[in-house]
C-alpha cells in the first residue's frame, strides 16, 4: 500500500493518465499511438514504465490489441477522474483570464433538450454571453457513470427512482407527460380521434428495449387490446423520431412540450390519443457535495427559472 502511495503521489505523470485513458478508448497500442501522436513503441515503453511502476499489468495484449485488467479498469476510472478535475480546472482559469464566465458540462435526455434546456441556456447566456455549455445527450446509464468520473458538471432528464444514490442529489423541477405524435400530413393526424387500432396499424418509433418507457409504451398498445407495430424503429434521439414520421409515415412518442414546439414549427402532429403514463419528473442530478463551477450554479438556477415557466405553459 505504502508503495502505490508513493507512485500515485510523486511519481505518477499526467502522461501516464492520458496514455491509460487512450488505451482503453481505442483498446489498440497502434490507434493510441496515432491519438498521442507518438511511435507505437513510444507507447509500449511508457505503458511498460507504467506498469513496473505499479507492479502489476494494466492492460493484457493480444493481437486482436488490448485489454484492461481488473486493476487496469480501477487506474481507468482513476486517471479518468483526474484528467476530467484537470480540465474543468483549465477551463475556470482560462475564463478568468480572459474576462469569461467559465464553463458548465451537462448531460441531458432528450426529454429536457428543445425546451427546458434550450430556455436555461438562452437565460445563462443573457447573464454571460461568454459562458460556455458543453452538452452531451444520452440516457442515465450512459451520462450518470460521466457524472460520476467528474467529465459531466450535472445531469437533467427524468429521474428515474432506480437510479437514485446516496452518493446523488437529485432535485424534482416538473412532471412532463408523453404525447403520440404523427406527420402533420399523414392520413392519422387527419383524424379527429384515431384509436390504438389506428397506431398498431403503422410503422412506430419506440424508444431502445432497455428504456423503463418503452415497457410501459407497449402496456399502453395491450390495455386497448393491441400488439405494437412489428415495424418498429428504435431510438431515444426526438431528432431520429421525427425523421421517422416525416420519411416513413410512422407514429411516435415525445415529451409533450417538445411535441407542442415541433408542431408550431410543423414538423409533428399531437394526436388526439389519451395516453396516461406513471413517469417520474424532470429534474437535476448532481454528486452530492460536490464542488460546482460559477457557470454550473448559474445554470442550475436558470434550470429551475426555466422549469417554472414550462409549467406555466402547460397549466400545472
Amino acid at each position: 500500500m505504502a508503495h502505490l502511495d508513493r507512485v500515485f503521489r510523486s511519481n505518477l505523470k499526467l502522461r501516464h493518465l492520458q496514455l491509460v485513458v487512450a488505451l482503453d478508448e481505442f483498446r489498440h497500442l497502434g490507434r493510441t499511438a496515432e491519438f498521442l501522436a507518438v511511435s507505437q513503441p513510444a507507447v509500449s515503453r511508457m505503458l511498460s514504465e507504467l506498469e513496473s511502476m505499479l507492479g502489476f499489468t494494466l492492460f493484457d495484449r493480444s493481437v486482436r490489441g488490448t485489454e484492461p485488467t481488473g486493476a487496469g479498469e480501477s487506474v481507468v476510472r482513476f486517471a479518468r477522474g483526474v484528467l476530467a478535475q484537470y480540465e474543468r480546472t483549465r477551463d475556470e482559469i482560462d475564463a478568468a483570464a480572459s474576462g469569461a464566465a467559465g464553463k458548465t458540462r451537462v448531460g441531458s435526455m432528450a426529454v429536457a433538450m428543445p425546451v427546458l434546456l434550450a430556455r436555461a441556456v438562452q437565460a445563462l447566456k443573457a447573464r454571460s454571453a461568454r459562458a460556455t455549455v458543453q452538452i452531451e445527450e444520452g440516457d442515465l446509464t450512459h451520462l450518470l457513470p460521466k457524472l460520476r468520473l467528474g467529465e459531466l458538471d450535472l445531469f437533467v432528464g427524468r429521474l428515474e427512482p432506480g437510479y437514485a444514490a446516496p452518493d446523488l442529489s437529485t432535485e424534482a423541477l416538473f412532471e412532463e407527460p408523453m404525447v403520440v405524435v404523427a406527420h402533420p400530413a399523414s392520413p392519422v393526424a387527419g383524424m379527429a380521434a384515431p384509436d390504438w387500432a389506428d397506431l398498431a396499424g403503422l410503422p412506430c418509433v419506440m424508444p431502445p428495449p432497455w428504456a423503463s418507457l418503452r415497457v410501459k409504451l407497449e402496456q399502453q398498445f395491450h390495455r386497448h387490446g393491441q400488439q405494437p407495430s412489428a415495424d418498429l424503429m428504435e431510438t431515444s434521439s426526438y431528432l431520429a423520431t421525427l425523421t421517422f414520421i416525416g420519411e416513413r409515415g410512422a407514429v411516435g412518442f415525445l415529451a409533450r412540450s417538445a411535441a407542442r414546439r415541433f408542431q408550431r414549427q410543423g414538423l409533428c402532429k399531437i394526436l388526439n390519443v389519451p395516453l396516461s403514463l406513471d413517469l417520474p419528473p424532470v429534474g437535476i442530478i448532481t454528486m452530492r457535495g460536490g464542488g460546482l463551477s460559477a457557470s454550473s450554479v448559474q445554470l442550475i438556477e436558470c434550470l429551475r427559472e426555466a422549469a417554472s415557466a414550462q409549467a406555466a405553459d402547460s397549466g400545472v
